[in-house]
């Protein structure tokens, strides 16, 4: 009796403990454009490209128990071509023809500075994050050049830990609201055009 009860409180606990480490998370976010923008252009060619700049793939962790074990990552080769394709179509709706290369065509480089997931990790429950975005635009025409930050950042708590699908669309809407930012630059369409 004594050692089914020793069994049991065993499993309980391994249990427990096990539901405080969180696995990896590999995230697939969809960036898009939030917004309708003006156009400024009247079919110019311009050279759109957009790189990533950060460190490394992995945004941060989910915090918990162990939180070593729960880093959240964002692969390059899965984002860039979807911020590539977002890029292209904000540029065609300021009135502009995205082309890889032109000769003397005015370039836009849009670089994905940061992207991070913050999570306590002082606590056994993940219970609240910060997700941030950062893009930095780059403009060449000519002689004349023009860059500019762009940020946005959100603020979750949660009940429970959140899964992939979760923090797939709190990426997502992160990402979308920085890119959209960048788009909204109304410096960027102006010396695109001229």
């Amino acid at each position: 009796m004594l050692q089914r009860l020793l069994f049991g409180l065993i499993t309980v606990t391994s249990l427990t403990l096990v539901g405080c480490a969180h696995s990896p998370q590999q995230l697939s976010p969809q960036p898009k454009l939030t917004t309708q923008l003006a156009p400024v252009g009247r079919g110019q060619p311009v050279v759109v490209r957009v790189v990533d700049g950060r460190p490394s793939p992995t945004l941060g962790t989910r915090g918990g128990m162990y939180p070593e074990t729960s880093a959240i990552s964002v692969s390059s080769a899965d984002l860039i071509p979807k911020l590539q394709a977002q890029a292209e179509a904000a540029v065609r709706l300021l009135g502009f023809t995205p082309t890889a290369n032109a000769m003397n065509a005015p370039t836009l480089t849009v670089t994905l500075a940061e992207l991070k997931y913050q999570s306590p990790k002082d606590t056994m429950y993940v219970t609240e994050a910060t997700i941030g975005a950062t893009f930095r635009s780059d403009v060449k025409n000519g002689g004349r050049t023009y860059s500019g930050r762009y940020g946005a950042s959100l603020d979750q708590r949660f009940g429970m830990a959140p899964n992939q699908e979760t923090n797939t669309k709190l990426v997502s809407d992160v990402l979308s609201d920085a890119l959209t930012r960048v788009f909204k630059d109304p410096t960027i369409g102006r010396l695109l055009s001229e």
